[in-house]
């Protein structure tokens, strides 16, 4: 009987320490995902900004486009102006000379 007793008493201080190198791996499975999960976010958090950071860059890029498009129009529309008063004055001066 007392080999009995001792045999079955071996058998669950077995199972015991199994259980728990169970639960201690379950536990380091569970914190090692957890974690991968946390550096995938922070990849995530990162490529977002980076995006928005690039998109702000080329916002400002093409305002400064639009800007430069826009001042460049207007000079050379200010001087398609002066090159039609300059060509009536030459016109009047043109007629002018004929009538003398």
């Amino acid at each position: 009987m007392k080999n009995i007793t001792l045999t079955l008493l071996a058998i669950s201080a077995v199972f015991l320490v199994s259980c728990d190198e169970r639960k201690a791996a379950v536990d380091a499975n569970k914190d090692a995902t957890k974690n991968a999960i946390d550096r995938q976010k922070q990849a995530v958090d990162d490529a977002a900004n980076n995006a928005t950071k690039q998109t702000d860059a080329n916002a400002a890029i093409d305002k400064a486009n639009i800007e430069a498009n826009k001042v460049s129009d207007q000079a050379q529309l200010d001087a398609d102006k002066r090159k039609a008063d300059a060509e009536a004055v030459a016109e009047k001066a043109r007629l002018d000379a004929l009538k003398k």
